[in-house]
């Protein structure tokens, strides 16, 4: 039995000379090699090892006499990194088999600044083709199996990074968020899963899918363990031209006061936070179990302090469509360059082509049935004579979306509402039908067309034990309302593990 849950656990363990980086990194690949959740596509055994003994070595040398969380706030942590971010030397595939051989020269800058500050990346876990999907049913290399119900999905397209952290296979992970999918698979693992504001952390690395929505984050077992992440990994970088340069503030310290206020005085812990509810998030269609759920934490909020108050956000009915425009249309775009030539397998039957179309259909057909949709989806609305009809007049109802959270926000701290309109669904249940899978994300594409940043919290588990989120979201570069949101519902919510 894995006994460590979080960054925490760790360093206390690492205190007590009870493990070391080395032995722990062997500990979690044996996790990896005894588990049937097909959550990794390639592991880094020999490098994770590597970074362990120079941990190890500096903790003797240069670091001598200080603790590991002195030395370095992620010191000997095992991570898992999303397959879509690239590792200088490590095989980058994307979930795609266009990419199957593709081993990047350089290391994306998120993942860099958490190994400058000790983490150990283990290996590169499964995810939906090119992070299109909201299942993980769309990877090249099979489904990651939900973490607890093997029959269920664990939700895309980061649904390796949630099984494994929900899994024990390492103690945090990143995720990519386009239109929910870090939120989405954290609520139906049963862990927290964070977007932040949109250039808040550097997209350098990550292989673009829609570069106006993509958003690095973490996937962790605490709300803790995600403000670290999040604070090590954000700032400007000049190899992102939209990475922001906003002040990142100690959102550990905010999490960590939030929670001794809780222990201190809970009734009054959440006072003065104003907490909106959308009533457009409350649909029909909305599983009972986790609407009850989201109602039932609303009134904890309630309870110790918080002021509820009902906001509007009358466009989130354009939310969907809108977003599969612009997601659609700025994936066509980015794909083009899997050619063959510059990017993309070369398969045999491809040289042997006779004429360049038939080179390109030979590489191309290495693309899955859902990328190929949304390639085709994406090239029809940027075409000439409907780019303004679609493309234009879809970011012209983003800037309206846009409008309706900044409006919102002049009477509200954070909004809350469900992260899915159900727990995790069966393997195949969506699968054929496109537009029923689209709608899983319904509550969560608003906050990415808005740029806003947004966590999933645990808060319950139905009557089958799958795991409810709470989704939260808060204002424009404001991750510490979000993060002191997120600690107050996971002390409310209880330990949901």
């Amino acid at each position: 039995m894995n006994p460590f849950k979080t960054i925490q656990d760790i360093h206390d363990a690492f205190d007590a000379g009870k493990t070391n980086p080395v032995e722990l990194t062997h500990f979690y690949f044996s996790q990896i090699d005894k588990s049937n959740h097909n959550a990794f596509i390639t592991l880094c055994k020999e490098r994770a090892l590597k970074q362990a003994e120079v941990l190890a070595a500096d903790l003797k040398g240069k670091h001598q006499g200080l603790t590991p969380r002195t030395a370095q706030p992620l010191y000997g942590i095992p991570l898992g990194i999303k397959d879509v971010l690239t590792m200088d030397g490590v095989r980058t595939t994307c979930g795609s088999k266009i990419l199957d051989n593709y081993i990047p020269p350089y290391t994306a800058t998120a993942v860099q600044k958490l190994e400058n500050a000790g983490a150990i990346s283990v290996g590169k876990l499964n995810m939906d083709e090119f992070a299109m999907g909201s299942s993980n049913e769309n990877s090249a290399y099979g489904n990651v199996l939900h973490p607890t119900h093997p029959d269920r999905v664990p939700g895309g397209s980061s649904g390796g990074s949630g099984a494994a952290v929900a899994a024990k296979l390492c103690v945090a992970a990143l995720g990519t968020d386009t239109g929910g999918s870090i939120r989405l698979p954290a609520s139906f693992c049963g862990i927290v899963g964070m977007k932040p504001t949109y250039g808040r952390i550097s997209r350098y690395g990550q292989i673009a899918f829609a570069s106006s929505l993509d958003q690095i984050g973490p996937m962790t077992n605490s709300v803790e363990d995600a403000a670290l992440l999040c604070q090590v990994m954000s700032g400007s970088d000049i190899y992102d031209s939209t990475s922001s340069s906003e002040p990142v503030q100690d959102w550990v310290k905010v999490v960590r006061d939030t929670k001794a206020s809780v222990s201190t005085a809970p009734a009054l812990s959440a006072k003065g936070l104003r907490v909106g509810v959308p009533q457009e998030y409350f649909i029909d269609g909305i599983d009972a179990e986790v609407k009850n759920a989201i109602e039932a934490m609303i009134q904890k909020l309630k309870q110790n302090g918080a002021e509820i108050i009902p906001v509007s956000l009358p466009h989130t009915e354009n939310a969907v469509a809108t977003y599969y425009v612009v997601a659609v249309s700025e994936a066509s775009s980015n794909l083009s360059r899997y050619d063959g030539v510059r990017f993309g397998v070369r398969p045999k039957a491809a040289m042997e082509a006779g004429s360049l179309t038939e080179f390109y259909k030979k590489v191309r057909s290495n693309f899955g049935a859902e990328v190929k949709r949304r390639i085709i989806l994406g090239t029809f609305a940027l075409s000439s004579g409907y780019a303004e009809a679609y493309y234009h007049r879809a970011s012209q109802v983003r800037r309206l979306m846009r409008n309706d959270f900044e409006n919102a926000f002049k009477q509200v701290d954070v909004m809350v509402s469900p992260v899915s309109p159900t727990t995790a669904f069966k393997l195949g249940e969506k699968a054929k039908n496109p537009l029923q899978m689209y709608l899983t994300d319904i509550f969560t594409i608003p906050a990415s067309m808005a740029g806003l940043p947004a966590m999933s919290v645990p808060i319950a588990k139905d009557r089958l034990g799958l795991s409810i989120g709470m989704h939260l979201i808060a204002p424009r570069f404001n991750e510490s309302i979000l993060f002191k949101a997120g600690a107050l519902v996971e002390s409310f919510g209880g330990d949901q593990s």
